[in-house]
């Protein structure tokens, strides 16, 4: 059985929508920030040795980082569902966005948000380096999903699940989207999908801030 190793509010509710995705039974191990520093409990390192979330375990299996929990779900339990077929341009695209997600479209975003909650927001490196980084990012997904419904093609991948985190932090804050309606209709999108909604009830309250 798999279990999800479950932090409130956090990428690990990625992992719960793409299972109900794949229809695949799991169970959910939960875990709940310090309400003071925002991080993960100790007893999370019993499971993994950073500490952090997603987590799952799968027999012996731990295996930790979105996106190569995603990879290995859907290589091990998705019969070719949510992935493009190998050799085609959807399948490079697939590819290029399930690691764009953390390594490129996240980064600033934390920076941000650390600065913030350390009272430095306004600083040299937040206008010139930081806020430039995340409209440049933001402007470029908006034209990405301008060519294709989703980010592999027209068809749903698990490259949007991964893609969702940074978008739903954009996306909560209305400058962010006023100029950028592709991101505010993707969005849209996947919060309709029945998969999603079964992951939020089954994973309880999730809300991401930009701030």
């Amino acid at each position: 059985m798999i279990i999800v190793h479950h932090l409130n509010n956090s990428r690990s509710q990625r992992v719960l929508w793409l299972l109900e995705e794949l229809g695949i039974e799991y169970e959910i191990k939960r875990y709940e920030r310090d309400t003071e520093t925002m991080l993960a409990p100790e007893s999370l390192l019993s499971v993994h040795p950073l500490g952090k979330s997603p987590v799952i375990t799968d027999g012996d299996l731990t295996i930790a980082e979105s996106g190569a929990i995603i990879e290995y779900l859907v290589e091990r339990y998705g019969n070719g569902r949510l992935v493009p077929a190998s050799g085609t341009p959807e399948r490079l695209r697939y590819t290029y966005w399930l690691h764009y997600a953390e390594g490129s479209a996240m980064p600033p975003l934390v920076m941000r948000l650390i600065f913030n909650n350390f009272g430095i927001g306004d600083s040299k490196v937040m206008d010139a380096f930081i806020l430039p980084q995340i409209k440049l990012h933001f402007d470029y997904i908006e034209g990405e999903l301008g060519k294709n419904t989703w980010f592999a093609g027209e068809e749903f991948t698990a490259a949007d699940i991964q893609m969702s985190f940074p978008l739903e932090i954009v996306a909560g804050v209305p400058e962010q989207v006023e100029s950028r309606p592709k991101i505010k209709e993707f969005v849209d999108r996947i919060h309709a999908r029945p998969a999603y909604k079964r992951a939020l009830d089954r994973g309880g309250r999730y809300d991401v801030s930009f701030d």
